[in-house]
């Protein structure tokens, strides 16, 4: 086993119970861990801040080891265990993907560490990672979109959103994004989106979606917002269309009935089922391969909205709460 010297105790965020923002705790006395068989120790320097956290905070998603949540970070190998590492070494940057990332060190199986790319600046990579996957898991394998389909994609100035907005745009897609202030209807316009309407002032979403598309509708719907859009969705997507929800920030989709689906033939997929672990499952290192040359090669423009200090992670998952920031939300331990 190769190492560097490395503390006894870090900086970190636990939870002890789950519930709202406050029950994030910063602590500076965590214990760090010596990695196994096929580990790495990675020394966080950007820790990438999902609204799936705010569900492991709530107990949603079950429990964190060691009541440490956080699914990404990008930082420098610090140590390795024994085993195959697919040849990482002391000194590598990598990015990761598993799951205790707010933290100073993480312990990360090896196989879901991958090299960062030398022309990719500092934080990018934390910044691109979980929502630059699952934006490409959902545009280029759940729903292969081709050029002139028609495409939804609610909250389009989120991480997520935004992502999407871009890969259509690639993909030579027409997209109609949905977003709640002028500010962010700008920001995804500037990221691909080809028409954007404010969902909070918009009184007949359906019927604008209508015109915008010549009476055809979408062929498919991306939704991250949940159940406040789950009949709008359904009025909007066109026959044989798929509607596809990843996430429940106003709450769980309402049930929609087996009659309703089959009148349109309407694809439906599930939270469970557009889960990107499994549906890039022991490709990883493809799949970040892919992500860094669309990057490059599709001039991806990959946006932060803040980087907080992680002593302030309340403050930062409350703002996530609020629907008060665009793009990418970082922290530095």
């Amino acid at each position: 086993m190769t190492s560097v010297s490395i503390p006894r105790r870090m900086k970190g965020v636990q939870i002890k119970n789950f519930g709202d923002a406050e029950v994030l705790q910063y602590k500076t006395d965590l214990p760090v861990g010596v990695p196994g068989h096929g580990e790495v120790l990675v020394k966080n320097e950007f820790i990438g801040i999902n609204y799936v956290d705010v569900y492991w905070r709530r107990g949603m998603m079950g429990i964190p080891p060691n009541g440490i949540i956080g699914r990404e970070a990008e930082g420098t190998v610090v140590s390795t265990g024994a085993g195959d590492v697919n040849s990482l070494k002391v000194g590598d940057r990598v990015v990761w993907l598993a799951m205790g990332g707010y933290a100073e060190y993480t312990i990360v199986p090896a196989s879901l560490a991958y090299p960062v790319p030398a022309d990719i600046k500092p934080g990018v990579a934390a910044a691109a990672l979980l929502q630059g996957l699952f934006a490409m898991s959902l545009s280029h394998k759940i729903v292969q979109v081709k050029e002139g389909n028609w495409a939804l994609v609610h909250a389009a100035a989120g991480g997520v959103g935004l992502w999407l907005c871009q890969l259509l745009k690639a993909l030579g897609a027409k997209t109609i994004g949905t977003a709640s202030t002028a500010e962010k209807m700008k920001l995804a316009v500037e990221n691909g989106a080809d028409y954007v309407i404010n969902y909070e002032e918009e009184k007949d979403l359906v019927k604008t979606i209508e015109e915008v598309t010549g009476g055809y509708g979408v062929d498919v719907v991306y939704d991250g917002i949940g159940k406040d859009q789950t009949q709008n969705n359904v009025n909007v997507v066109a026959k044989h269309g798929t509607i596809v929800t990843y996430g429940a920030a106003s709450g769980f989709p309402a049930p929609i009935s087996h009659a309703t689906l089959t009148a349109k033939n309407i694809r439906f997929v599930g939270p469970a089922e557009s889960a990107l672990m499994r549906n890039i499952g022991g490709g990883f290192e493809k799949w970040c391969a892919k992500l860094f040359d669309t990057i490059a090669n599709d001039k991806i423009n990959v946006v932060i909205h803040d980087t907080y200090s992680l002593s302030e992670i309340v403050r930062a998952h409350k703002d996530l709460e609020a629907r008060k920031t665009t793009g990418k939300v970082l922290a530095k331990p």
